[in-house]
């Protein structure tokens, strides 16, 4: 081991992203927090429930590894407001970008043939080797049978991660949703514009949960590990204490 001092946090905390059935188990044996992509509440729960009952065969407590999807949220004073911002970014996209995004999910498909106004012609099986993220995809549009340029719209706003567009109660009442039942620890935070979306959410969302108690109102440390809520390892090189005869 290095002869300095450890970090305050131990070590930095470890993050795992993805839900194929490799990354679980990575995140299972070794993470301390996973960043995931879900859609749909049951989606979420399930994932949730799967990834921290694999926990215990590695010697682990649920609460050693938090569970964080991400949610882009489109934030307007009402909800009107909300639905225009969330349509003049979505008219940004240029179909060609679109298509692009779409193309790892339908690997070989020449898509510039597809009507963008109409459904996908088919719903392929997960490629191999981006599972998780395109069961997201496919399960996504079918569920919401999307179009194809209402699909790649969604996609390429968000990346495939939870978008919810609404008032700064709205977007509260579904965070309190997947929080309280079972669906996450935590949220992944990706505002679809930077600096002001994530300026909205500060000003706006933040102080709506708070009211609720459900965002804290100081920090719990200096550390992320520490507002994490995630202990701090014991240092596996520590000098054994000499037993006292």
């Amino acid at each position: 081991p290095l002869n300095i001092e450890r970090p305050p946090q131990g070590y930095p905390v470890i993050v795992q992203a993805g839900s194929s059935e490799d990354g679980k188990e990575l995140a299972a044996a070794t993470s301390e927090a996973i960043f995931t992509a879900w859609t749909s509440l049951p989606e979420a729960q399930a994932f949730y429930r799967d990834v921290k009952g694999r926990l215990a065969k590695y010697g682990r407590r649920p609460d050693q590894l938090v569970v964080m999807p991400g949610i882009s949220p489109v934030i307007g004073r009402t909800e009107a407001e909300a639905q225009a911002k969330w349509a003049e970014l979505q008219a940004l996209i240029h179909p060609s970008v679109g298509l692009a995004t779409l193309a790892p999910f339908w690997p070989g498909e020449d898509l510039t043939k597809w009507q963008l106004d109409a459904p996908p012609p088919y719903y392929p099986e997960p490629p191999k080797g981006v599972n998780s993220r395109a069961h997201v995809v496919i399960e996504l549009a079918r569920r919401e049978r999307y179009t194809v340029r209402q699909l790649y719209e969604y996609l390429a706003g968000a990346r495939g991660h939870w978008v919810v567009i609404g008032t700064p109660k709205t977007i509260a009442d579904r965070m309190q949703e997947w929080f309280e039942n079972g669906a996450a620890d935590g949220f992944n935070v990706m505002p679809p514009v930077l600096p002001q979306s994530l300026n909205e959410f500060v000003d706006l969302v933040v102080p709506e949960l708070q009211k609720r108690g459900l965002f804290r109102t100081e920090y719990e440390g200096r550390t992320l590990r520490e507002n994490l809520g995630l202990e701090r390892p014991q240092s596996r090189h520590a000098a054994r204490q000499p037993k006292v005869a």
